[in-house]
């Protein structure tokens, strides 16, 4: 086995674990350490690939600032040690369901597609033709979906702060109004 394949097999064996490891962790700052784990874990794959621009990004933006606010906002707005209760077996058979019922069709998916080898070489990087396409709305553009996913990880935050917040101290409400 070459030492490609080994670590291809490392990095999708670590995404698969740690991926698991975060959607099943009942503590909410360990699921954020898994997420991390996922997330520098696909950026060695993209270095695998030679794609080095994607790798960066994936390292400062997601690895680097998403998961460290998602730290921040948990100690900010929660206890360290609050951990989730179990959820219901009916939950947990329904989202396993869903989830082989996703990895199945995942499967299927990719066996049917035709994968065809190319000898067309690698095409150089260019570093303004990224630049364009990042910014352009047209057939190769990219603006369009980082607004969605900037909106998606809004939404990632504002429900993190509702999760972390849930369970901490109570409001102060009637206790100051006699002082």
């Amino acid at each position: 086995m070459a030492a490609n394949q080994i670590m291809f097999i490392l990095f999708a064996a670590m995404i698969a674990v740690f991926s698991v490891l975060t959607v099943t962790s009942r503590k909410i700052l360990r699921a954020a350490v898994y997420l991390l784990f996922v997330l520098v874990s696909t950026s060695g794959l993209y270095f695998m690939l030679n794609y080095q621009f994607l790798a960066a990004v994936q390292l400062t933006l997601y690895a680097g600032g998403i998961v460290v606010l998602i730290i921040f906002s948990i100690l900010l707005t929660s206890h360290i040690s609050q951990k989730f209760e179990a959820p219901e077996m009916k939950k947990t058979i329904f989202s396993a369901l869903a989830a082989l019922a996703g990895a199945i069709l995942s499967i299927i998916t990719i066996l049917d597609f035709n994968f065809s080898a190319t000898s067309e070489a690698a095409r150089e990087i260019d570093m303004k033709l990224i630049g364009t396409s990042l910014l352009s709305v047209g057939y190769d553009g990219y603006v369009l979906p980082f607004e969605v996913i900037s909106i998606l990880l809004l939404a990632a935050m504002i429900a993190a702060i509702v999760v972390a917040k849930k369970g901490g101290p109570a409001k102060s409400g009637s206790s100051n109004l006699n002082q």
